[in-house]
């Protein structure tokens, strides 16, 4: 189907979706659907709630921002829950400024666009109409038609809430063009849409000299007063500004708090009473919520002057902080770089994951807990098992500091990085030294950076760059096993049998003698030794293996190789130990023989087509680690 079609049932979809009725048809909508009467904030909270809810471990995950949002669970559980949830039940938070609080880069403007752009389509679907008074400027709420004397009845009838009052130009309207006949007031579907500015504004601060705040509330329209006669008469106004036009949806502040003052007086009054004052009228009813974002060094600045103590107090606050998981982090970059022009170049695997590393690191603040150093700490945060720490352990850490994760280097330069080393040198493939060398490069040309910072910062790249190798050499040691998995298996196998006869004080039987053995200790050992099972050690060991064997078979599953994963570490370190030599020689070899050019042609091939490599990035890492292997 060509884009011709396409903008065809697009169109066909959109005038299927229209809908104008009198005052009285809309009520009986209302009578069907009378969500259709919730309120902006209602909206937004159902809108992601509708997009799915996935609950584990006590934490739940919005599906609404999948995708798109990456390692911010907790701060978007709190977002949700804390702002959007109770301000749907009209509590008392409904009636604050939303304020993301965060560093560059943290997600805060992708997060509000999300909300903007969810809107838009959700008012397209049934849970989402949105219905106003129609030729309203402002798309007022239709239920404002009704006087405030006969309130209490409709709730009775309907159940609903009507909150506000009608606007002086619908007044008007409704004596000038209706004879006060409610019922019959037209009413139309709406759609919200930044670009058509319904339902959606955004306002960003500009120089205060030259900035009107028209911009948020309208202006008199000079060229009709002469025929209405009055700048009191609401026909001569426009209700054009970012307030007026953000009604019965969102309404975003840019760097809210570098606003001039008298731009921010004006949201008291809309926050706590739902209105704002234009011109010459009464107070303007609006219903919208209002979101905006600014970083901590803005924040600070704002609380510490005693005049802002009112808009403060009418503040939620909502802390962003950088992601501190580094596979997110790689989801990150991956996305970033789908989004640009340089997405056809071959990244290398484990090149993101190492810039990863590093940034998460610089995001890190140092426990003050026994034996938890900033590497074990990001592998506790990214879910990994390390020895001696459980999930009650990374919960404690996560609450020792409240602000960490406000600080450190952003995505941005990690991809301005990336860009940079494949423009400058113009390359089709790049990988993680390539990434690392260019990170490095940049610090000097970060003027932001201080140089207390930039010190700590390349010992934090020197930290990435051994976790680094320590992959390559696991990648390369992988690459060299043929059939790694089953060779993996059958040694986990053995070791399981003599395991099994040692705990049981049982012999083995030979295969091929039939003669019976004792369990082979050294054997055991060796692949015990591999992840510092000490001999005291040994036994509890062994007994734990054989229980989590026994627990797998009482709920009928089958123990396998990844089953524990720190005896699987065992056996993947004993496998590489004992093939250690001969990677060593085939990589370092300047001049191979033809088993050694087999042998590594063998194992690029396999870095191609089972580990996502191309020929170059998996040449490249077998140089690199046969220079590991000979240091």
């Amino acid at each position: 189907m060509n884009i011709i079609n396409r903008i065809q049932e697009h169109r066909e979809e959109e005038e299927k979706l229209k809908w104008e009725g009198t005052f009285a048809d809309y009520l009986d909508i209302l009578h069907e659907h009378p969500e259709v009467a919730q309120t902006a904030h209602s909206r937004i909270y159902n809108m992601i709630k509708d997009a799915g809810v996935v609950e584990e471990d006590g934490k739940k995950s919005y599906l609404f921002f999948k995708d798109q949002i990456f390692g911010l669970e907790e701060a978007i559980e709190r977002l949700v829950e804390e702002y959007f949830h109770s301000a749907a039940r009209r509590l008392d938070v409904k009636k604050r400024i939303l304020l993301l609080m965060g560093p560059v880069s943290g997600g805060k403007s992708t997060l509000v666009t999300m909300i903007k752009r969810g809107l838009e389509q959700y008012t397209r679907t049934d849970k989402g109409a949105v219905y106003a008074i129609k030729g309203c400027p402002m798309h007022e709420d239709p239920l404002h038609l009704i006087p405030q004397h006969m309130r209490k009845s409709f709730f009775e009838e309907y159940g609903i809430r009507v909150e506000g009052n009608l606007s002086p130009l619908n007044m008007m309207r409704l004596e000038n063009e209706y004879d006060n006949r409610i019922e019959d007031v037209q009413v139309e579907r709406i759609f919200l849409s930044e670009d058509r500015r319904v339902g959606v504004g955004t306002f960003s601060p500009s120089d205060p000299k030259s900035q009107d705040i028209a911009d948020l509330t309208g202006s008199i329209d000079f060229s009709t007063i002469a025929e209405y006669g009055s700048e009191s008469d609401p026909r001569a106004y426009r209700f054009d500004g970012e307030l007026n036009k953000a009604n019965r949806g969102v309404m975003e502040f840019q760097e809210m708090l570098k606003c001039d003052e008298k731009f921010l007086w004006h949201l008291l009054s809309l926050t706590q009473e739902g209105n704002f004052k234009a011109g010459r009228f009464a107070l303007i009813s609006a219903d919208e919520m209002i979101i905006a974002h600014t970083n901590e060094a803005e924040y600070k600045s704002f609380i510490s002057n005693k005049k802002n103590e009112a808009l403060h107090s009418r503040m939620i606050v909502m802390p962003i902080p950088y992601n501190l998981r580094v596979s997110e982090e790689e989801r990150i970059y991956q996305k970033m770089i789908q989004e640009s022009d340089i997405s056809h170049v071959h990244i290398a695997p484990h090149a993101l994951k190492v810039a990863a590393t590093f940034t998460v690191l610089t995001r890190l603040k140092e426990s003050q807990k026994k034996d938890v150093d900033s590497l074990k700490k990001m592998k506790l945060y990214d879910g990994q098992n390390v020895e001696g720490f459980n999930n009650q352990d990374v919960e404690e850490l996560k609450k020792e500091f409240g602000d960490e994760g406000m600080e450190g280097i952003d995505p941005r330069y990690v991809i301005n990085r990336i860009s940079s080393a494949i423009i400058r040198k113009e390359l089709t493939s790049i990988n993680a030294l390539d990434v690392l060398r260019s990170i490095k490069e940049g610090l000097n040309q970060h003027a932001s950076i201080k140089k207390e910072d930039r010190e700590r910062y390349l010992n934090l790249i020197s930290v990435a760059r051994k976790e680094y190798d320590e992959m390559a050499k696991k990648e390369v040691q992988k690459a060299f096993v043929y059939s790694y998995e089953e060779s993996a298996k059958t040694l986990m196998n053995n070791y399981l049998d003599n395991v099994e006869a040692y705990c049981n004080k049982n012999k083995l039987r030979d295969q091929l003698t039939g003669e019976e053995m004792n369990p082979d200790d050294k054997l055991m050992r060796s692949i015990e030794e591999q992840i510092g099972i000490s001999e005291n050690a040994k036994k509890a060991f062994r007994e734990e293996i054989l229980i989590r064997i026994s627990a797998y078979a009482r709920k009928g599953k089958k123990f396998n190789y990844h089953s524990h994963e720190r005896l699987r570490e065992a056996i993947e370190k004993k496998l590489f130990s004992d093939l250690k030599d001969v990677v060593k020689i085939t990589t370092s070899t300047k001049t191979p023989d033809e088993n050694q050019l087999k042998k590594i042609n063998e194992v690029i091939a396999r870095l191609v087509d089972e580990h996502g490599y191309n020929t170059n990035s998996a040449n490249d890492l077998l140089i690199y680690v046969g220079s590991l292997l000979n240091r």
